[in-house]
């Protein structure tokens, strides 16, 4: 931020406290303010005591921002080519263009960085100090913060904001992107629509939220779906959607809401479709048992491969308490989940789809038996030529899978 921009924010601020007025929900009052104080500006510029602007519309572009959005940081949340902003320090302030990071040369100070961060948290009602270093919130645009503070981290806040993107909204444009073949994509579609049991697997950035979405495109409109997340990310464009997000503490240690929570309150709102954002502990119990009672369902959870998913998905509910045994949770992910397909993200940023994969609802010693439908082979996904053993679903909604399987579809 130049120096004449600092000093035209500064007293448009003053004039602001002065008014009484709220420039965030009023575009047109913020740029009157800016345009006023901006010719004030340049009559002292011209009489020698200023610096003269070379740029006057960007600079009243940047006072903007600073009042209205989130200053330096603005335009790269308004430009559709960045995916994720991160703040290491001050002055590294990185982006990720097609999942290829790089290094901006935006400059911000300590406290613009603190300022940024609380003008971002307004809206969630969520905070960040020394009694809570940590925050996950929603933007007002869908956007995720993730914040962490010293002591945590060693000496600068360390800030992530992973944008919300409209732009894939269902398999089809999956496949135009080449992340999944058409074949695959319409084994997909049918796995929903026959209300198959599906976990999205895949490394951090791989693909899970936005596949997630794309699979819930193909739901069938008179479902009621809902969602469960510890931040809001998904977006769907079904009729008839019940989103909830977890809650943190209060400054009493009080009040707060988890994932394991949510689940259980989702299996009362009557529920055709229930949607895990992402699996990390215990609550991924809560999960197999509400989908062992009959209810379909999907979730997210970070794992290096398929097979490994529905390891650690077996691993996970154990953390739910020492009555919890191994016995019950491998023969309960074997019998709920019917696909699971796993997600990459190469050197080159490009995401995709390279395996999917149907569990037999067998255990074979400590491993849920599981056959390869789908496989990564010559630079993209194939058939395998296996089919799912678990059919039951399909037949009740009069489909058959193999009809997509025995062919490439044109």
């Amino acid at each position: 931020m130049s120096e004449a921009v600092r000093m035209m924010t500064e007293e448009v601020r003053l004039r602001v406290r002065r008014d009484g007025v709220d420039l965030a929900g009023d575009g047109a009052l913020a740029e009157q303010y800016v345009h006023d104080e901006l010719r004030r500006y340049n009559e002292r510029a011209l009489g020698g005591a200023l610096p003269l602007i070379r740029d006057e519309g960007q600079a009243a572009r940047q006072v903007v921002a600073s009042l209205t959005g989130f200053g330096a940081l603005q335009p790269f949340l308004d430009d559709p080519g960045v995916e994720e902003i991160w703040i290491n320090a001050p002055t590294r302030v990185f982006v990720a263009r097609d999942g290829v990071p790089e290094l901006t040369t935006t400059v911000l100070g300590e406290q613009e960085v603190r300022e940024l961060v609380e003008r971002m948290l307004q809206s969630s009602g969520r905070r960040v100090d020394l009694s809570s270093p940590f925050v996950d919130a929603s933007l007002p645009d869908g956007s995720r913060l993730h914040v962490v503070i010293p002591d945590i981290t060693s000496r600068h806040w360390a800030v992530n904001i992973r944008k919300f993107t409209r732009r894939i909204r269902d398999l089809g444009q999956l496949v135009q992107l080449g992340s999944l073949s058409r074949q695959a994509a319409e084994f997909l579609r049918m796995c929903v629509l026959a209300g198959q049991n599906i976990l999205v697997s895949g490394a951090t950035q791989s693909g899970k939220t936005t596949l997630l979405n794309a699979l819930l495109s193909g739901a069938r409109q008179n479902e009621r779906i809902v969602t469960v997340e510890e931040t809001f990310e998904l977006d769907l464009s079904a009729r008839d959607v019940v989103a909830m997000q977890c809650r943190q503490p209060s400054l009493e240690g009080t009040g707060e809401i988890t994932l394991r929570r949510l689940i259980k309150e989702a299996l009362r709102m009557r529920p055709d479709r229930l949607i895990v954002g992402e699996v990390r502990e215990a609550e991924s119990l809560d999960l197999l048992i509400a989908l062992n009672s009959g209810l379909p369902g999907m979730c997210s959870i970070h794992a290096n491969s398929a097979r490994d998913a529905l390891a650690k998905l077996c691993t996970l509910p154990l953390l739910a308490g020492r009555n919890i045994d191994s016995s019950f949770v491998q023969p309960t992910v074997a019998g709920c989940i019917d696909i699971v397909v796993h997600c990459e993200l190469d050197r080159t940023g490009r995401r995709r789809v390279t395996e999917i994969l149907a569990p037999s609802g067998r255990v074979a010693g400590a491993l849920v038996e599981a056959s390869p439908i789908f496989g990564w082979k010559d630079g993209q996904i194939v058939a395998t030529g296996g089919y799912p053993s678990k059919l039951e679903k399909f037949h009740a909604f009069g489909l058959d899978p193999a009809i997509v399987l025995a062919r490439e579809v044109a």
